[in-house]
């Protein structure tokens, strides 16, 4: 297989015409360029450059060759050559983005409005996220996966922080809790939402409840927080739920829990192979500034 490192010394001897200019731009010396150019002769089959009084001068092959050669050249150069800049509004590709209805619903629509004003041929694939595993963006079939910081994730992953959020309660207006101070007891009485994807039917806030003395009843289980909001909207149920995701309050009365729970920050997620495609990164620009407003 031949050394394509002979190209580019074939383009530097080319476009010099001596062995010892060449030598001097590539720094080697000039007895190494001189067996470099009895390589060349002996993979052509061709002398290349031939002696003419003090000079040397191209054959008919190597003239041949010249345009081809820096051609080629300039075209290796440029692959290997880091990406500086990407023209969004020419870019044709779609991501797909894991993530909870409650996102799309609260960050979507500013999302598309950015890319149709700046990359009109960037299409977004939402995908429901169901748990945790990080192995469809190893595998490719996702590109940024959105949610709760899991310090279990796969080291693998890269992890950027959105925004930090906390859970509230909420109620349809005219509900009993609308009125008066909410007490840990009084939030306890009520019957409440749970969600989880997985139908699971405790959580933090329990925890916290139990070693206060208090139990909760679970009235209705929920696998998105879009349905507990609709479902406490026309019930008595209390649904506790993300505040950045209650964008629409009509007909609903929020409060801060009478629980202490820790704040979560919500990221996105994303394989290494991407990090430096300027596309993915352009994308992942445009989710830290719709969700930083």
């Amino acid at each position: 297989m031949p050394d394509l490192n002979l190209l580019i010394t074939l383009d530097v001897l080319l476009a010099e015409g001596s062995v010892a200019r060449a030598a001097k731009r590539l720094r080697l010396s000039p007895s190494a360029m001189s067996r470099a150019l009895a390589r060349l002769r002996a993979t052509t089959g061709d002398p290349l450059l031939v002696r003419a009084g003090r000079g040397l001068v191209p054959t008919p092959r190597a003239l041949a060759l010249r345009e081809q050669v820096s051609q080629l050249v300039q075209g290796a150069q440029a692959v290997l050559r880091p990406a500086q800049a990407l023209e969004m509004a020419h870019v044709v590709r779609t991501f797909t983005l894991r993530t909870s209805e409650e996102f799309v619903e609260g960050f979507g629509s500013a999302l598309l409005a950015r890319l149709a004003e700046d990359a009109p041929g960037v299409r977004l694939r939402f995908v429901s996220k169901t748990d945790k595993d990080t192995a469809q963006l190893r595998e490719g079939r996702v590109d940024l996966d959105i949610g709760v910081v899991d310090p279990t994730a796969s080291p693998e992953v890269l992890t950027q922080a959105l925004f930090r959020d906390r859970l509230i309660g909420v109620v349809r207006s005219g509900h009993p809790l609308s009125q008066g101070e909410i007490s840990a007891a009084r939030f306890a009485e009520g019957r409440h939402l749970y969600v989880s994807r997985r139908g699971q039917d405790r959580g933090q806030i329990d925890d916290v409840l139990e070693a206060q003395g208090l139990t909760r009843q679970i009235g209705s289980i929920v696998a998105s927080f879009s349905s507990a909001i609709a479902l406490a909207r026309n019930t008595d149920l209390i649904a506790s739920v993300p505040e950045r995701y209650t964008p629409d309050r009509r007909d609903l009365f929020c409060f801060a829990l009478p629980v202490a729970l820790p704040a979560f920050t919500v990221a996105m997620l994303w394989h290494p192979r991407l990090d430096a495609d300027l596309a993915h990164r352009w994308l992942r620009g445009c989710l830290r500034e719709v969700c930083g407003r």
